[in-house]
Parts: structure tokens; C-alpha cells; sequence
């Protein structure tokens, strides 16, 4: 194929993510991992599926960066996974320490790629591969907004017994406790969720939306969610790769949008083949307002701390 993505992490969502990546035949996969032969077996079996599958992607593992020369894309899910009574923010020193290596290992081998950034605590790992690879603002996007909104989607279409295709839904924010999904925004085929829900059930699902992550990290209790985060990924990539020009909640550097100046937040952008083509302002009530305010000051805490760690 003429278009490469490489995945760093042959974990759940790394491996999760590859499959997609191949079965989509969006692009060839390199899946890199630092266990010796995890992500080539992991590769090798992904392969073998192909004629099942139906598809003519290629894909190879590897422990050496080298492999993935010349990507487009690059999706970083490499760090480690939360486990029960964690934070996405008590991950944040180790995790960003293996972001740092990663992104100074790879930008210099896919100068013109675009990082896709999956690591936790996301807002914050996105800081550390904008700085880490010197690339424009455009091309590091964090897969957080996606991810929360398909909760949120996935949670009305239960609600109401409806199909998932008919449900829109708006998340903004740091992707952490202090998200902010807008019911305003949220619809069942165009029709607005304020006008099919009581307020006390919307309430419940924006709390649940909010715990979504640390509700599987409970249910699994070895583990955190693994195939709605690469699905939201491959979303991106693929609105990034077919210059789609979709609009999507993201992740994004921020100068001035929202009133919020040098942070990465949770904002809707167009997608396409630069990366973040455009960011969307949307008006927002006061309480909206302040609700991402709170949000921004929770992701900047965490910025600022990791100005004081030596990574």
C-alpha cells in the first residue's frame, strides 16, 4: 500500500488497533514493541488472518524503530495501563518518560508523520510529544474526545433502546475526571437529548460517561479498556489518511481558542490531511464555560508537573 502507519505498543489497544488499521485496508502496519517477539507474533497471527479477512494489508512487527521509516501516522499507545484505584494521572512520571524515548526515537524517521497520541494521561503525554518531536501544533492530536464520545453515544442508545448510528454526542475537556460532555449538543437522529430525557437520567450518563474508563479498569481488574480506545484511533487515522475532513472531538494545542492559551484540550477539529486542519469554537453557556475552564486548569496541573520531573 502507499500509505504506512506505525503503532508503538503491541499491548490490547496497540494490537487492537493494528487489526483495525488492516481490516479497514487503510494503510501497512508496523506494530513495535520492546518485548522481543510480541509484536512480531502479534503481526505474523494478524497476517495469517488477512485471506480470512479479506484484505491485502501488510504488516510487521518489530523492536527496532527502523521499521517504521517513512510512516504517515504514528499512534502512540505505549506506556502503562491503569489498574484499580488508579488515576490516568498517577501514570504520569513513568508513562512520560517512554513517551519522551519513543517520540525521539521516531520523528526523526517519519519527519512529516502525524502522532496520534493514546498514552495516559493523554493531555499531558500530548505536551510531552509536541515538545519531544519539535513538530508543528497541527500534527500531535490526542484521541481522547473520540473515545469519550462513543461512551457517551453507546450509553443514550442503551438509554433509549435506539440504534448507535442514530446518536451524536459532544464531549470536551481534559480526558479525565473533570471531561465535559454537553447534552446541548448530544442528539438522537437531530433530535436534541434535553428534549427525550428527564434531567436526573442525562445527569446519571454524564456521570457515567465520566467513569467510563474506571468502570471496565474495575470489571476487568487486570486491565483497562482496549477496543473502544483503537477504534476511536483508527477514526482519526482514517479521517487523517482519506483527507475526510471530519469533525472530531480531540485533543488539541490550543492558543487563545476557548480562552485557553498553551495547554492541549478536548476540542472539536476537522481532520484531514495535515492533521488538524481547523478548530471549531462553539458558543457555550456560562456553566459550559466555566466546566471546561476547570477542565483546562486540572490538564495545565499536570503540565506544570511534569516541568519539575527529570524525564
Amino acid at each position: 500500500m502507499e500509505t504506512k502507519v506505525t503503532v508503538v505498543g503491541a499491548g490490547n489497544v496497540g494490537a487492537t488497533a493494528a487489526q483495525r488499521l488492516a481490516e479497514k485496508e487503510l494503510a501497512d502496519v508496523v506494530l513495535i514493541d520492546v518485548v522481543e517477539g510480541l509484536p512480531q507474533g502479534k503481526a505474523l497471527d494478524l497476517q495469517e488472518a488477512a485471506p480470512v479477512e479479506q484484505h491485502d494489508a501488510n504488516l510487521v512487527g518489530a523492536n527496532a524503530y527502523e521499521a517504521s521509516k517513512g510512516s504517515d501516522i504514528v499512534i502512540v499507545t505505549a506506556g502503562l495501563p491503569r489498574k484499580p484505584g488508579m488515576s490516568r494521572d498517577d501514570l504520569l512520571s513513568t508513562n512520560a518518560k517512554i513517551v519522551k524515548s519513543v517520540i525521539e526515537q521516531l520523528g526523526p524517521l517519519s519527519p512529516e508523520a502525524i502522532l496520534i497520541m493514546v498514552s495516559n494521561p493523554l493531555d499531558a503525554m500530548c505536551h510531552v510529544a509536541l515538545e519531544a518531536s519539535g513538530f508543528p501544533k497541527n500534527r500531535v492530536i490526542g484521541m481522547a474526545g473520540v473515545l469519550d464520545s462513543a461512551r457517551f453515544r453507546a450509553f443514550l442508545a442503551m438509554e433509549l433502546d435506539v440504534s448507535v448510528e442514530n446518536t451524536t454526542a459532544f464531549v470536551l475537556g481534559g480526558h479525565g475526571d473533570t471531561m465535559v460532555p454537553l447534552p446541548r449538543y448530544s442528539t438522537v437522529a437531530g433530535i436534541p437529548i434535553t428534549e427525550l430525557l428527564p434531567q436526573n437520567r442525562i445527569d446519571a450518563l454524564v456521570e457515567r460517561t465520566r467513569d467510563g474508563g474506571a468502570e471496565i479498569v474495575g470489571l476487568l481488574k487486570t486491565g483497562s479498556a482496549f477496543y473502544a480506545p483503537a477504534s476511536a484511533a483508527v477514526e482519526m487515522a482514517e479521517a487523517i489518511l482519506k483527507h475526510k475532513k471530519k469533525i472530531l472531538p480531540c485533543a488539541a494545542y490550543l492558543e487563545g481558542e476557548y480562552s485557553i492559551h498553551d495547554l492541549f484540550i478536548g476540542v472539536p477539529v476537522k481532520l484531514g490531511r495535515r492533521g488538524i486542519e481547523e478548530i471549531i469554537e462553539v458558543k457555550l453557556t456560562e456553566e459550559e464555560h466555566t466546566a471546561l475552564q476547570k477542565s483546562a486548569e486540572a490538564v495545565r496541573e499536570l503540565v506544570e508537573a511534569l516541568k519539575t520531573m527529570a524525564l
